[in-house]
């Protein structure tokens, strides 16, 4: 596939203690819908291992924080 032609990769997840993820996974199946190449990682992930995935995999990184909980 040329490099005009590959999906757009993004990565999205939930940092922190917030278990609330309808919105997240709304916009995850929007996004496939629209042509894109989607990985979730889950709930409860630290903001390091948000960024480690992020690097390896060279994706676009959306983080949902929908509380005021800590990070």
């Amino acid at each position: 596939m040329s490099a005009d032609k590959r999906k757009i990769r993004v990565l999205l997840g939930k940092p922190g203690l917030c278990g609330h993820d309808r919105g997240v996974i709304v916009l995850a199946m929007a996004l496939r819908d629209a042509g894109m190449e989607v990985i979730y990682s889950g709930r409860h992930n630290t903001p390091e291992q948000l960024v480690q995935i992020a690097l390896q995999e060279m994706w676009i990184f959306w983080v949902s924080v929908s509380c005021r909980g800590p990070i």
